[in-house]
């Protein structure tokens, strides 16, 4: 029991840091005049994990116990993330020193997300425990502190403020503290045979293997989602109080609030997990994970924070999106986990992340940019608001240009599950 609660504490604390600016990120910057960059602020994290979470759980693995390096990689974020909030303060921003600022921020956060599961998991291994049936009620609470820590952002009115990055920051060198507390994490012991066994890089010889191989190319290909809407449902929300016949809605102006709901959802779905799992298998729970993530981005489209029915659709995606994540992410984790080497097993959930948050995101978040740039922002234009308000007839252009880019990410998305269903091959012994 000890040790369970010592990792809630770690789960709680590791996803706060990220929830204090991950969803409300994109309105301080569209606020601040850089709308057109939201999608590079996204993109960077999948870029950082292209490398940063293999080469981190390759020192992991190898060299430094897993609980020490995840300490230091929060120190540093917090650090860079304190800068990036200083940048952000100033009267005329220096988008250079910002975004720099925020990609070494990210550069040493994004590695924690593989590095926090290997401590748990080797913590629960350690003391004979089952980690499908451990791990996901400890996982509940890294939602819960994301919640949290969303909830702070959008009452204390950080969402459209630098101050959510501090905020971020001091949370940060909180858990690297903690982490320095937790139990010690092996590394591998004995001289490697060779450069490759010394270096981990035999985690990617998974990629020989075909399962393995379309496992984490679909990864990808769903990896893509996972950015969208953190960087584009807070600006689409709060969006609709400049256009005719919206303004002043509570869900408009607490935008981060009702997203949040999201992350509610996740706390039960993740519940869930060890039943789906066991019943149905990897591929049936990522399937559903796939179209749950057609429902996510559909509803978005046809809903507004403004009308009864509006409203309902936006609960609904909200709602929806525990099981597009969770289903996903979670179980993801726990197969990679269940099919690697003990000797790679932190160096596979680096490759997983960087296929998800690595390959995944970047290309998602810079074409998710693109779309909403075409469709949307090309037609906000300041100089055109009469008293905070884009004409009627404006309105219902940009009103029009986000159930769009809406719905071509849901078709996006379905394509990909049908394609999953009909390439990745697994048989499932169901258990008891």
């Amino acid at each position: 029991m000890y040790i369970k609660t010592r990792l809630t504490v770690m789960n709680f604390l590791q996803f706060a840091v990220w929830g204090a600016y991950l969803t409300s990120m994109g309105t301080f910057l569209a606020g601040a005049g850089l709308a057109e960059h939201i999608g590079w602020f996204y993109a960077v994290q999948g870029f950082v994990s292209l490398f940063m979470p293999a080469v981190i759980g390759i020192v992991a693995d190898r060299w430094v116990p897993a609980q020490k390096m995840l300490a230091l990689c929060h120190l540093l974020a917090a650090v860079f993330m304190a800068g990036a909030a200083y940048f952000g303060a100033q009267n005329v921003i220096a988008f250079g020193c910002l975004f720099t600022c925020y990609t070494l921020s990210v550069a040493f956060y994004m590695p924690t997300l593989a590095l926090s599961n290997s401590v748990a998991y080797t913590a629960l291994r350690q003391q004979g425990l089952d980690t499908v049936k451990v791990f996901p009620p400890i996982r509940v609470f890294g939602t819960v502190g994301f919640i949290c820590a969303m909830l702070t952002t959008n009452f204390a009115q950080f969402q459209g403020s630098y101050a959510q990055w501090y905020f971020s920051a001091v949370l940060g060198i909180m858990l690297a503290v903690y982490c320095l507390t937790l139990p010690a994490c092996p590394v591998a012991q004995g001289e490697a045979k060779t450069l490759a066994d010394a270096l981990g890089l035999k985690a990617f010889a998974l990629f020989k293997e075909k399962r393995m191989a379309i496992f984490f190319i679909f990864s990808m290909l769903l990896g893509m989602s996972l950015q969208i809407t953190n960087g584009f449902a807070g600006p689409f929300i709060s969006g609709f109080n400049s256009l005719a016949g919206f303004t002043g809605s509570w869900g408009a102006n607490n935008a981060n609030a009702l997203i949040s709901l999201s992350q509610m959802s996740e706390t039960l779905c993740i519940l869930l997990i060890p039943f789906f799992l066991k019943r149905y298998g990897i591929k049936k729970v990522m399937l559903i994970s796939m179209f749950a993530w057609v429902l996510r981005f559909g509803f978005l489209g046809l809903g507004n924070p403004s009308t009864a029915l509006g409203i309902v659709l936006l609960v609904a995606s909200m709602i929806v999106y525990g099981v597009a994540f969770d289903f996903f992410n979670i179980s993801g984790s726990l197969f990679v986990d269940q099919e690697t080497d003990p000797a790679i097993r932190s160096s596979a959930q680096g490759v997983f992340m960087l296929m998800t948050n690595g390959f995944g995101a970047t290309i998602g978040s810079l074409a998710a940019q693109a779309v909403v740039t075409r469709l949307v922002f090309v037609h906000q234009n300041p100089a055109l608001l009469v008293d905070g308000v884009y004409p009627q007839a404006l309105s219902q252009t940009i009103m029009t240009g986000w159930s769009n880019a809406w719905f071509i990410f849901a078709g996006f998305a379905f394509v990909v599950g049908v394609l999953f269903a009909v390439c990745f091959k697994y048989k499932h012994t169901q258990q008891a």
